[in-house]
C-alpha cells in the first residue's frame, strides 16, 4: 500500500483560515485546465469536497510478513484446448476513457466557522494526530472524545484524512461514527469513503460501506459502482471476478445506470481471459455484457464478437444459429474474421461431427497464409474420432509434427484419448511413452485414459503397472484410486482392495465417495463377507449415498442366511462427529461464514474456496466429501470432482447454532471465550490449510478471522502451553499469527499428520484471505498488550 509520507502524517493542524476547497480531482475525468474562465461559486462559507484523483493503476494486493517478499506459486495451468483470449491486450480500458463519473457533492464546514476556540483546536489536533496511530490507539483516542464530538466534527476529520490520502484513517473514523448513538446516515460521505477505498484496492472495506448504503435503502452512486467493479477486476489472477459481475449487474438492474464502454470491455475481457474449459461457464454473463453494449448504442469491439464465438464453441450443446448471427454482425461491422474466430468455428463444427464445414474452414485457414495453430489440428482430430475414423486422427497428429508444429499438452491428451477409446493399445502406449519423455506436465488425464482402456479389456496387470507409474509422476487423486479399486474387486483381490479403500478414506486429499463405497460393498458381497459389507452399508447410510437395489438384495439374503436382517436406513437425528466439529472450528478460525436461516434457530455454513489456489481446489473436494451428508441433494448429485463448486453451503440445521453463537455476534466474526481449549492438532491443521500459508523459509502464518486482542492473547497463551512461541501482527481488521524458525518447524510437526499432501508440498501460495487487512501498517503483539484498551462498540 502506498502510505502517506511522514510529512503528511505529522503535518500541522489545518489552518483556521482555510478558504480554498479541498480540491480532490474527480477520478476518470480529464485533468483540470490551467485556466478556468467561469466557475460556479461555492456555497457560502462551506467547502465543496470533490473526489480524490484516481491512481494511475490500482495497487496489486500483496501479502507481506516481517517485510519479506513472498513470490506467489503460480503453478502451470493445464494447456486446455484454447487458452484464454486477449491476454495482454490494451483495448479493454484506458484511463482516458474513464470520463467523469460523478458522485454526490459532499460539503463540510470551514474550521473558522466554529465559534468555540477549544473545539477548533481539538478538531485540528485530531486531524494532525489520528493518521499516525494504529488501530487500537486510534479507537481509544476517538472514544475519549465522545463527550463533545458531533457528527459534523467527525465528518470534518474523515474528510481531512481523505484529503491527505490517508484513506484507512478515514475509514476508521467513518466506522467509529456509525457506531455512535448520534449518527445519522450521510450518503455523500459514505460514497466518498467507498470510492477512495476502492480506488486503493481495499475492496472488502469498500464493499462494507457499499452494503451499508443498500441497507439504508439508498442506491449507491454510479461512481461507487464503477470504481468497485474496476477494483474487483484488478485483484490478482481474477480472484474476484464473480463479485465484479455481481456489482456490474446491480449497477444496471438496481441503479439503472449505463456504464461507460471501458467498463463493459474490461469485464468482458476478464470473462474470456481464462482457459476454455473454465471460461465456458461465463457465457451467460458475457452475453449480458454484449447486450448492454448494443442497447446503449456503444461501439462493439471486434474482440467482443470473437470472444462470444469462442465461448459458444466450448459449450456442450452448440448453438449454431447464434454463432452464425454473431459472424454476420461482425461482417456488417466491417471486421475481418481472425484466426481465433475460424478456430472457434472449427471447434463448433467438429463437436457436431460436420466434416464438410470443418474441412472448409480448415482450407480457409490454409489459404489465409497464417501460422496454423495447434487447436485447429486438435479440432480435426476430434472430428474424425467422432466420425469413427480414429486412424485419420492419428494421421493428422503426425501431419502436425511433420509441419514442425510441436505438439502441446492438449494435443497429446486428445490423441491418447482417441487411441484409447479405439482400443489401439500399442499406439496408445507408444504415444504415452513419448508424452512422458517430453517432460511436459499434467500427465494424469492420459494415464487415466490408459487405465480405463486396460480396465475395459481386463488387462489388470498392466493397469496396476500404470497405477504405480502414475503415482511416481503425478499427484494422486480419487479417480485414479477408484479405477484401481474397481480392478482389484473384479479380480477378486478383496484384501488388497480393502487396503486401498482404507488408504483412500484416511488420506484427506483422496477421500471416498458413493462410487468407491459401492465398489467396496460389491467386493465384500462377492467374497460373502457380510459383516464387513454391513459396516460399509451403515457408513453409506450415514453419508446418504445411493445404494443399488441388487447390492441391497444380496446383503439382505446374506444376512438372512446368518439369521440377521438388514434394516433400512432410518431418519435419525443428524449430528456432527468429532472430526467434523474440529474441521469446522479450524475453518471458522480461518474465515468460513455461518448465516442464520429464515427459520428461527436454524443456521447454514457457507464454504468458500479460492479458484486460483491449487491447494484450495483440493481442500474443497475434501470438505465436500467430509460434509457430504450435510449438503443439499443438488450438491450431493454431482458426478465428477470437477463439478464441485468453489462455493457451496450446508442444509439449514439447528446443530450449527452452537458454532454460530460462539463465532459470530450481530453477524460479525468473533473469537469464542473458550477458543483456547479447542486448539487441537486437527483444528490447527485445518485453520492453516484454509486461512494460512507456509513460506519458503519454513515460517508459517495464520490469519485470525474476527476477535480482538484479548481473544488473540488467549490463543497465544494456549499455543505457548504446546511449546509454540509466536508473533502477532495486526493488519487492518485482521490479526496474523506467525511461527518463525524452530517454532515454525514445531508447528508443522504438530499439524502434519492432518495436513493434505498438496499443502505439504507447496509453500508461499498466497491465499486471498482478507485482502484489505494485508495492506495496513502492522501492529506488534508485544506493543499491543502493553498499551491497548478494549475497543468499545457503544
Amino acid at each position: 500500500m502506498a502510505t502517506a509520507p511522514p510529512c503528511a502524517c505529522a503535518c500541522g493542524a489545518p489552518s483556521p483560515s482555510l478558504r480554498c476547497p479541498l480540491s480532490l480531482p474527480v477520478p476518470f475525468s480529464s485533468p483540470h485546465p490551467a485556466v478556468r474562465l467561469a466557475a460556479p461559486p461555492l456555497l457560502a462559507r462551506r467547502l465543496a469536497v470533490s473526489r480524490p484523483r484516481a491512481a494511475s493503476a490500482l495497487e496489486a494486493l500483496v501479502l507481506e510478513f516481517d517485510n519479506e517478499d513472498e513470490d506467489e506459486d503460480e503453478g502451470e495451468e493445464v494447456e486446455e484446448s484454447g487458452a484464454g483470449l486477449f491476454q495482454g491486450e490494451e483495448w479493454a480500458a484506458t484511463a482516458d476513457e474513464r470520463d467523469a463519473v460523478r458522485s454526490p457533492e459532499l460539503e463540510v464546514f470551514e474550521l473558522e466557522e466554529l465559534p468555540e476556540q477549544w473545539r477548533r483546536s481539538r478538531i485540528a489536533w485530531l486531524c494532525k494526530e489520528l493518521p499516525a496511530y494504529k488501530h487500537s490507539t486510534f479507537t481509544r483516542i476517538l472514544n475519549a472524545q465522545r463527550k463533545w464530538i458531533t457528527q459534523d466534527d467527525a465528518t470534518y476529520v474523515a474528510v481531512h484524512c481523505l484529503r491527505i490520502r490517508h484513506n484507512d484513517a478515514a475509514f476508521r473514523v467513518y466506522s467509529w461514527m456509525v457506531r455512535q448513538h448520534w449518527y445519522r446516515f450521510n450518503f455523500a460521505l459514505a460514497t466518498r469513503v467507498a470510492d477512495c477505498l476502492a480506488r486503493e484496492g481495499k475492496v472488502e472495506k469498500c464493499r462494507e460501506v457499499f452494503d451499508a448504503m443498500i441497507k439504508q435503502g439508498r442506491v449507491p452512486a454510479e461512481s461507487t459502482f464503477h470504481i468497485l467493479v474496476v477494483a474487483y477486476l484488478s485483484v490478482a489472477r481474477g480472484r474476484c471476478l464473480e463479485e465484479a459481475c455481481t456489482i456490474y449487474n446491480q449497477m444496471i438492474q438496481m441503479g439503472g445506470y449505463k456504464p461507460r464502454l471501458s467498463l463493459h470491455n474490461s469485464l468482458f475481457r476478464a470473462l474470456v481471459s481464462k482457459t476454455g474449459g473454465t471460461a465456458k461457464h461465463n457465457l451467460r454473463q458475457a452475453e449480458f455484457v454484449y447486450h448492454n453494449i448494443v442497447t446503449s448504442n456503444l461501439a462493439v469491439h471486434k474482440d467482443i464478437y470473437a470472444g462470444l464465438i469462442w465461448l459458444h464453441s466450448y459449450q456442450d450443446v452448440i448453438d449454431r444459429d447464434r454463432i452464425k448471427a454473431l459472424r454476420d454482425e461482425m461482417k456488417r461491422a466491417g471486421f475481418e474474421e481472425s484466426t481465433d474466430v475460424l478456430v472457434s468455428w472449427m471447434r463448433a463444427f467438429s463437436k457436431e461431427g460436420d466434416i464438410k464445414e470443418t474441412e472448409a474452414t480448415w482450407h480457409w485457414l490454409l489459404r489465409s497464409g497464417c501460422e496454423l495453430p495447434v487447436q485447429a489440428y486438435i479440432c480435426r482430430m476430434e472430428l474424425y474420432a467422432r466420425s469413427g475414423e480414429p486412424m485419420k486422427s492419428l494421421e493428422i497428429f503426425k501431419e502436425m509434427k511433420n509441419q514442425n508444429i510441436p505438439p502441446n499438452v492438449a494435443s497429446y491428451h486428445k490423441i491418447i484419448e482417441i487411441m484409447a477409446k479405439a482400443r489401439e493399445i500399442e499406439i496408445a502406449e507408444k504415444l504415452m511413452d513419448e508424452f512422458v519423455e517430453s517432460d511436459m506436465k499434467h500427465l494424469m488425464p492420459a494415464f487415466l485414459d490408459l487405465m480405463y482402456l486396460y480396465l475395459d479389456l481386463d488387462m489388470h496387470h498392466k493397469l496396476e503397472q500404470t497405477f504405480t507409474k502414475c503415482l511416481g509422476r503425478c499427484r494422486p487423486n480419487r479417480i485414479l484410486y477408484t479405477i484401481y479399486l474397481e480392478s482389484l474387486v473384479r479380480i477378486g483381490n478383496v484384501t488388497k482392495a480393502e487396503e486401498i479403500f482404507g488408504e483412500m478414506h484416511k488420506n484427506g486429499m483422496i477421500g471416498t465417495n458413493a462410487k468407491s463405497c459401492n465398489i467396496m460393498l460389491r467386493g465384500y458381497l462377492s467374497a460373502e463377507d457380510y459383516l464387513k459389507a454391513e459396516s460399509i452399508y451403515e457408513l453409506m447410510c450415514k453419508k446418504k449415498y445411493d445404494i443399488p437395489v441388487d447390492s441391497l438384495e444380496k446383503l439382505q439374503s446374506g444376512l438372512l442366511s446368518n439369521k440377521k436382517v438388514v434394516k433400512p436406513p432410518k431418519p435419525v437425528s443428524m449430528k456432527l462427529d468429532e472430526e467434523q466439529r474440529e474441521i469446522l472450528i479450524g475453518l471458522l478460525l480461518g474465515g468460513t461464514q455461518i448465516e442464520s436461516h429464515a427459520q428461527k434457530g436454524v443456521y447454514i455454513v457457507n464454504f468458500k474456496f479460492q479458484e486460483d489456489s491449487n491447494a484450495h481446489s483440493v481442500l474443497r473436494v475434501h470438505i465436500h466429501e467430509r460434509f457430504f451428508e450435510w449438503l443439499p441433494s443438488a450438491c450431493r448429485s454431482l458426478n465428477r470432482e470437477s463439478e464441485i463448486p468453489y462455493r457451496f453451503s450446508t442444509i439449514p440445521h439447528a446443530h450449527f447454532g452452537f458454532f454460530a453463537d460462539q463465532f459470530f455476534q450481530k453477524g460479525q466474526p468473533v473469537l469464542p471465550k473458550l477458543v483456547h481449549r479447542w486448539l487441537s492438532p486437527r483444528v490447527l491443521a485445518y485453520w492453516f490449510m484454509f486461512g494460512g500459508f507456509r513460506l519458503q523459509s519454513g515460517d508459517i502464518v495464520l490469519k485470525v478471522s474476527g476477535g480482538n486482542i484479548d481473544g488473540v492473547e488467549r490463543i497465544v497463551k494456549s499455543l505457548q502451553t504446546q511449546s509454540l512461541t509466536c508473533k502477532v501482527k495486526r493488519k487492518g481488521r485482521f490479526f496474523w499469527i506467525g511461527f518463525q524458525g524452530s517454532n515454525g518447524d514445531s508447528f508443522w510437526k504438530i499439524v502434519e499428520p492432518y495436513v493434505l499432501d498438496s499443502f505439504a508440498s507447496s509453500t508461499e501460495e498466497s491465499h486471498n484471505v482478507g485482502s484489505d487487512g494485508l495492506q495496513d501498517s502492522d501492529t506488534y503483539y508485544d506493543d499491543d498488550t502493553q498499551r491497548h484498551d478494549r475497543e468499545s462498540d457503544e
